[in-house]
């Protein structure tokens, strides 16, 4: 989801760039027979996609806090932990690099003309709740309740139990599989290393043993261990 939300600012950064540019640089439009000066609905255009990046990051920001909110709730889960340091890092480190391009993207639309004043405040507020999440990295946590497995940090991922059918794990990746060959997952770095046999111990214990097949796989060293605890 992180990466579909992503490639959509991206690709209205690039269509708001070109826009910016012949406007502020008042290039001649061929095909509409004017300048960028004269761009008929200017105006309408500039606020419908700063509109469009502001609702994108909107929904992102409240989904975001909303799980951060939600794993602050530890008594809730029947097991928590916060965020792998190597994870944390990082989360840090790519949010860090969001802020950036944002802040980039913000200015330069606004000194490309001025006209780009819309989507460049949508840009430098995304910045700004980037900025708030990185200072919060200590409330990043996975959380584990009877019903589903949360985790809340640049993204959140939420797994629920209905209607699961497997469990595995293949190198650094949890698969959650269910009825109707939908497939979930989730990274197993976000665990730290010492707590991610206690981890899979509390996620078996809240599956139906009976209807989940629940296979893990333990790579020590090189040699790796399979085992199979329950089957359909």
């Amino acid at each position: 989801m992180n990466r579909i939300v992503n490639a959509l600012l991206v690709f209205v950064l690039i269509l708001t760039a070109f826009i910016s540019i012949y406007v502020g640089f008042d290039m001649p439009i061929t095909f509409l027979h004017c300048t960028g000066e004269y761009l008929p609905y200017k105006f309408e255009i500039f606020l419908g996609l700063g509109l469009f990046v502001f609702i994108i990051a909107l929904r992102k920001a409240i989904r975001r806090w909303m799980g951060i909110r939600i794993v602050s709730r530890t008594k809730k889960f029947k097991w928590t932990q916060p965020v792998s340091l190597k994870r944390k890092k990082r989360v840090v480190t790519y949010l860090s690099l969001e802020t950036a391009v944002m802040i980039f993207a913000g200015v330069v639309l606004y000194k490309l003309t001025p006209h780009a004043i819309f989507p460049a405040a949508a840009y430098l507020i995304g910045a700004f709740d980037n900025l708030m999440m990185i200072l919060v990295k200590a409330s990043y946590r996975v959380g584990l309740s009877s019903k589903a497995l949360i985790v809340a940090d640049r993204e959140v991922i939420v797994l629920y139990f209905t209607g699961l059918r497997k469990v595995s794990i293949h190198q650094q990746t949890v698969y959650f599989d269910y009825i109707k060959d939908l497939q979930l997952t989730f990274p197993l770095n976000c665990i730290q290393e010492e707590s991610q046999e206690e981890f899979f111990e509390a996620l078996e214990a809240q599956l139906d043993r009976d209807k989940v097949f629940f296979s893990k796989v333990a790579s020590t060293n090189s040699e790796t261990v399979e085992k199979v605890r329950a089957g359909l």
